[in-house]
């Protein structure tokens, strides 16, 4: 998924607690949702398991979303042809801090 996509889910919850990141991620029609709430989830997880704090306490502090690799691939087209088919890749970032 190309960074542009993500940024623009990860604008809308940026700052947000962590009741309300997962009621906003839940109900947007983006594809790009899915990843950033496995993440989010992953980022709470880790973040109560290490501090000892609930879950209901955290707030995303600092979220990037920077471009990672182009997967390049050519897709065979008619009388001998190709076109180049790139898909964009990013690397995600998501801090989690408490929120008291």
């Amino acid at each position: 998924m190309s960074s542009d996509k993500e940024r623009r889910v990860i604008d809308q919850i940026r700052g947000h607690s962590y009741e309300e990141m997962l009621m906003i991620l839940e109900f947007m029609p983006y594809r790009a949702c899915y990843p950033i709430l496995k993440l989010v989830y992953s980022a709470t997880a880790n973040a109560s398991y290490n501090m000892g704090s609930s879950e209901t306490n955290l707030v995303i502090s600092k979220a990037k979303f920077n471009g990672g690799t182009t997967v390049k691939k050519l897709k065979p087209r008619a009388r001998g042809h190709s076109f180049s088919i790139k898909r964009l890749t990013c690397h995600m970032t998501i801090v989690v801090k408490i929120y008291l």
